[in-house]
């Protein structure tokens, strides 16, 4: 599917379309995998580069890979701390 985005010409004076383009598809793939909108998988694929390319910019740009939900977390460390012990 393609989707047309209009985009002052001021944006584009120091960058090529396809940079634009790039970038604009990168962004809204982080956003929407930040905002639980999108896995991993399906953001990478929307960005257009693997796995590891967009685990690389979550990194760069501050966005966690894994969230996990405080309680989620709570009840997992406690179930992993009662299986080691016995």
């Amino acid at each position: 599917m393609q989707i047309t985005v209009d985009v002052p010409e001021k944006v584009l004076a120091e960058s090529q379309p396809s940079e634009i383009a790039d970038r604009i598809k990168l962004y809204a793939a982080l956003m929407m995998f930040q905002a639980g909108e999108l896995s991993a998988g399906l953001a990478s694929q929307l960005a257009g580069v693997d796995r590891y390319a967009f685990l690389a910019e979550c990194k760069k740009h501050g966005i966690p890979a894994v969230s996990y939900d405080p309680e989620e977390l709570a009840a997992d460390l406690q179930a992993a701390s009662g299986a080691a012990g016995g």
